[in-house]
């Protein structure tokens, strides 16, 4: 029987993860993120620890007293909440102190070094959900208009350059202009402001995936509420990369785009931009 810990965010991405593990017999130890994770979560692992998202060391101390080798990095967890007034034990203060900067690279892939100091391995965050993983071509009934592959191309080159800096994963591109960058805001927040600027036009969601080599934390994920929200600020189609975002209730997801004729759309993540 495999044995490990999934550390669970925000979304449906933990619980989800949490089922198949249950359907394959996996002994798994759920640690949820006070404030982000689901209560859904408790009922699928074998047992359930809540901690603070600022309290580095109570991760490692759970994981120790569990006998724990491995984990997994389910869900999202905001950016923002670095901000929010949480206070950091003396571990996780110590790690901050040390990283020249603050983005969602430096801070996962600090705390992912901290746990390997103590003999935890993270090993890729979708491994249980590799059917939900985008496939390359149009995954809708409708394919983009000449139009909507004009701001796609557009968009994923800036979503690539956006990528350098490490900061969100998703560009509103209008009539082959970026009008909204995501931030620590999320796509929906994003979304919604690009809406308020484009006077009814319509919008392009492009969503890239840091074209790095690893899936262990922070993978692009879209899902039904993606849709409603597309719905809402007149998006009329959604493009990600294919094999590095994951498409949460895919079936349910991609029924409502085809109700609203929204395509949703992968590419090769290391194709032309």
């Amino acid at each position: 029987m495999k044995r490990y810990a999934l550390l669970a965010g925000s979304g449906r991405f933990p619980v989800l993860a949490l089922e198949e593990a249950r359907k394959l017999g996996h002994d798994v130890v759920a640690i949820g993120i006070k404030g982000e994770a689901s209560s859904e979560i408790e009922p699928l692992a074998s047992r359930t620890h809540w901690i603070s998202i600022a309290h580095l060391g109570k991760l490692i101390e759970t994981l120790h007293t569990e006998q724990i080798g491995e984990m997994i990095f389910a869900g999202q967890v905001k950016h923002v909440s670095i901000f929010s007034g949480n206070i950091p034990d003396m571990r996780l203060a110590k790690l901050l102190w040390s990283l020249p900067e603050k983005n969602t690279g430096a801070l996962i892939g600090g705390v992912i070094a901290e746990l390997k100091k103590e003999g935890i391995e993270v090993t890729d965050s979708t491994s249980l959900l590799k059917p939900l993983l985008a496939s390359e071509g149009a995954m809708t009934r409708r394919k983009p208009s000449g139009d909507e592959e004009k701001d796609i191309r557009y968009g994923r080159r800036i979503a690539a350059a956006l990528s350098g800096f490490d900061l969100g994963q998703s560009v509103a591109i209008c009539e082959r202009a970026c009008v909204a960058l995501e931030a620590m805001e999320g796509t929906d927040a994003m979304l919604r402001r690009a809406a308020g600027l484009v006077n009814g036009r319509r919008l392009s969601l492009v969503k890239g995936s840091r074209r790095r080599e690893h899936l262990l934390f922070d993978v692009p994920v879209a899902g039904p509420g993606t849709i409603a929200v597309m719905k809402e600020t007149g998006t009329s189609v959604l493009a990600v990369d294919a094999g590095r975002t994951l498409l949460l209730d895919r079936k349910e997801m991609l029924a409502a785009a085809d109700a609203e004729g929204i395509c949703v759309i992968g590419h090769d993540p290391e194709g032309p931009q």
